[in-house]
């Protein structure tokens, strides 16, 4: 089963232990206004379409790709807070979820800046989840894309490295 936006604003919602209030506090530190009715509608469990037995879907919002990396970009600032831009950079950091591939690299990117991760903490969080990858693999989901040993992350390290957070965070 592939994740969505949306599979991974869940679980990263339940990793962390996020309250509805924050989830609207972090969106707004990203920089887009999104009000809690939204935010919940955000966090639906979505149904696949063949579940769907009046085809409504009024109480489901999509997370868009920019609603995600906003998210995390906020996540950061939520948890490290703001920091003020050196001279000649953007105010706001240029998007890097370029599509659908990239969305899962970024994920880690960001979750290992805003929760101030080491390699070796992203390896034994994986780890806990029961994958075993070496630095170097890590590396390669880490790098910038377009750098030649750039390896796009697949759905399963991302959705056990979410696992893996929840087991570290709420135990």
């Amino acid at each position: 089963m592939n994740m969505n936006n949306n599979d991974i604003l869940i679980r990263l919602r339940y990793a962390l232990d996020i309250k509805n209030t924050e989830m609207v506090e972090i969106f707004k530190l990203g920089g887009i206004e999104v009000p809690k009715e939204e935010v919940l509608k955000l966090l639906v469990k979505s149904k696949d379409t063949y579940d769907k037995e009046d085809g409504s879907d009024d109480d489901i919002e999509i997370c868009s790709n920019f609603m995600l990396e906003s998210f995390l970009n906020g996540l950061i600032i939520f948890k490290r807070g703001k920091q003020d831009p050196k001279p000649g950079q953007l105010e706001r950091p240029a998007m890097s979820i370029k599509d659908n591939g990239s969305v899962n690299n970024v994920l880690l990117k960001k979750l290992k800046i805003a929760l101030a991760l080491k390699s070796e903490d992203m390896l034994d969080i994986l780890e806990e989840a029961g994958v075993m990858i070496t630095k170097g693999e890590l590396s390669a989901l880490l790098r910038k894309e377009g750098h030649k040993n750039y390896v796009e992350c697949g759905d399963r390290y991302a959705r056990n490295f979410l696992k893996g957070l929840a087991i570290r965070y709420r135990d």
